[in-house]
């Protein structure tokens, strides 16, 4: 029964009304971890990007003990990464901690009002994590990975796609940042489910979540299918 942990951003956990309790079994990696017969723990959040990982790995001691315990390990991040952000992130995760409330509440509904236009007249830079950073953060993950468990298998995912108004249907960054990816993951030797490939056609005719941005149940339904797929043959065969 092999154990999965699944570090996410909120393509793990939001369907197509909004997010969803870790253990929705619609969610892919619920749907990858019953494919192989096994369990899956998600550690994620909103708007996780690689250093989001990196940080979690490094902690959460919630982590620390269920490395000791899983057969894989997918890095399911890398989509948010790619996303414009017209702000610094340290400004825009910030806004959250403005105060008073009302202050709060003005500042956050100017900066998603100008979001969508800023993207559109920056055509997509800066983004949410640098490509170099994202390879950056993955590569030092992986490492400490094979530190300690030289032999757990680790798959990652490519950028998915997005259509969302919230950033004017801007995506400039994600293919260069899919290219890189890739070279990283055959220099490691990590491999990678296609997203755009599995679930590009979902997202893009507007079959998904309505914001443009997550899926509908069918494609968490195809992605976990594919992940259980790539994850099946790394598996080590149990004992009779």
């Amino acid at each position: 029964m092999p154990r999965l942990l699944v570090f996410g951003d909120s393509l793990s956990f939001h369907g197509p009304e909004g997010p969803c309790a870790a253990d929705e079994p619609r969610l892919w990696p619920n749907v990858t971890a019953a494919a192989l017969g096994g369990s899956a723990d998600l550690v994620a959040g909103a708007g996780w990007n690689a250093r989001d990982l990196w940080w979690s790995l490094i902690g959460d001691p919630r982590v620390w003990a269920d490395l000791h315990k899983v057969d894989v390990v997918v890095l399911a991040v890398g989509s948010m990464d790619t996303l414009p952000s017209p702000l610094p992130t340290y400004l825009r995760t910030g806004l959250r901690y403005l105060r008073p409330d009302g202050l709060r509440r003005v500042a956050r509904k100017a900066y998603l009002a100008a979001q969508p236009r800023l993207a559109v007249a920056l055509r997509g830079r800066p983004t949410v994590l640098p490509t170099r950073l994202t390879i950056h953060y993955l590569d030092t993950a992986v490492g400490a990975l094979r530190i300690l468990r030289p032999t757990l298998p680790i798959v990652g995912v490519l950028p998915s796609v997005h259509r969302a108004d919230s950033y004017g249907g801007v995506h400039t960054a994600r293919g260069p940042a899919e290219a890189a990816m890739r070279e990283w993951g055959q220099r490691v030797g990590v491999p990678l489910l296609d997203l755009p490939a599995v679930v590009g056609e979902h997202v893009l005719s507007g079959r998904g979540n309505p914001d443009g941005m997550h899926w509908g149940w069918e494609g968490h339904a195809s992605v976990g299918k594919a992940m259980a797929a790539l994850i099946g043959p790394l598996l080590a065969p149990e004992a009779p």
